[in-house]
């Protein structure tokens, strides 16, 4: 009866405060699972860097320091792989980016050799193009490499401060960059990525920020700056962006990955330094899959970890905090945040059933696992106090 009465007498206030707009949560990536240690052994790694995913979903890792390059299942079981330390076809020193062509090829920046080689997805040898030098088709500890559906090849020169271009062959095409913090200018840049328009993105390193240009070198924008803040980096390292054009940067010394909308408008961040799932130590490698999970390369851990976007779950109206788990079981009992179930909780489920059922994810409100939102749902909340 008590019950009862405590709903009557907050139909009033509940009323008022379901006219007041909700706040909107920010995205949230999830740890989901990880592989590696270190070592030389299959599915061991010595600081992997690069990461590229070919359309089935199978995995491909530079793994840097073992020279070799290593396949995976999108869930981390070992393929197969190449490589082993020299200046041999087939051979690396320093393998850091890596990509795949049109036809599931795979291109491999062989950093300290100055060049790039091309396999077939199984490993065998197919071509190699580029030496050490300054001029043009000439590279000096290549990093990041792109491809574009129609072959071009994009590779980051990184001690040569610039961008070069490529047929798919490996025919020079053309470059831009120098040396420089000015626009259009790099500072031993590292990764690189292209979206869905062509346009190409660079992680300028050393000047702590994402540069866009045209697929002809034509600056359009860019963003970041020195420092720990949301938008800012600390010497990022990697970069992919997914179908929707959302650009994901590894901030290798500030230990997380962001998300950015492709005008550089930040989005989201997540990790931080440590060893825990989740968290990492100088990460570089990043890149995502066609359904966007994000798989990261955690250098000093010697560890790939993927990461998938959440369900967004979001404070009810009137609410300044998002309900929680206190579970940890995939049910949001706590509908208004504080930390616990309780009978607030239940009226406001009452009362904000239909919204519920428009703005929430559903496994995450549905108590009674029928597939709905509905009055079974309030009647187990309450039951469960």
């Amino acid at each position: 009866m008590e019950h009862h009465h405590s709903i009557v007498r907050l139909i009033p206030v509940l009323l008022l405060l379901i006219l007041i707009p909700g706040v909107q949560a920010a995205e949230t990536y999830g740890y989901v699972t990880q592989w590696g240690s270190t070592g030389t052994g299959d599915g061991q790694f010595r600081m992997p860097v690069g990461i590229a995913i070919d359309a089935a979903g199978s995995i491909y890792v530079a793994d840097g320091e073992n020279n070799r390059v290593q396949k995976f299942t999108p869930d981390g079981i070992f393929v197969t792989k190449w490589g082993s330390g020299g200046t041999g076809n087939g051979q690396f020193f320093m393998p850091f980016g890596i990509a795949l062509d049109s036809s599931g090829n795979v291109l491999v920046t062989d950093n300290n050799n100055h060049r790039v080689q091309k396999f077939a997805p199984d490993g065998a040898y197919l071509a190699k193009f580029a030496s050490a030098g300054t001029g043009n088709g000439s590279l000096y500890y290549p990093w990041g490499i792109v491809t574009a559906a129609d072959g071009t090849i994009y590779v980051v020169d990184n001690s040569n401060h610039r961008v070069q271009k490529f047929d798919a062959a490996g025919s020079f095409l053309t470059r831009w960059g120098s040396q420089g913090t000015g626009t259009g200018q790099f500072s031993f840049p590292a990764g690189i990525a292209l979206d869905s328009a062509g346009n190409v993105y660079v992680v300028d390193t050393w000047n702590h920020r994402v540069q866009k240009f045209a697929s002809d070198g034509t600056f359009l924008s860019t963003w970041g700056s020195g420092g720990s803040g949301s938008g800012q980096f600390n010497y990022p390292g990697g970069i992919a962006i997914d179908d929707e054009d959302n650009v994901f940067v590894t901030d290798t010394m500030n230990h997380r990955v962001q998300k950015f909308a492709a005008d550089g408008t930040f989005i989201t961040e997540w990790g931080g330094l440590g060893s825990a799932n989740g968290q990492f130590d100088a990460p570089t490698g990043i890149a995502v899959d066609a359904s966007g999970n994000i798989y990261v390369g955690d250098g000093q851990h010697n560890r790939v970890q993927k990461f998938s976007l959440q369900p967004q779950v979001l404070p009810l109206p009137g609410m300044s905090s998002v309900p929680t788990d206190p579970g940890d079981d995939g049910l949001f009992e706590d509908l208004n945040g504080n930390g616990r179930a309780d009978f607030a909780d239940v009226t406001l489920f009452f009362t904000h059933m239909e919204w519920i059922t428009e703005n929430e994810p559903l496994p995450n409100f549905d108590f009674n696992g029928n597939g709905r939102i509905d009055f079974a749902d309030i009647t187990k909340l309450f039951e469960e106090l």
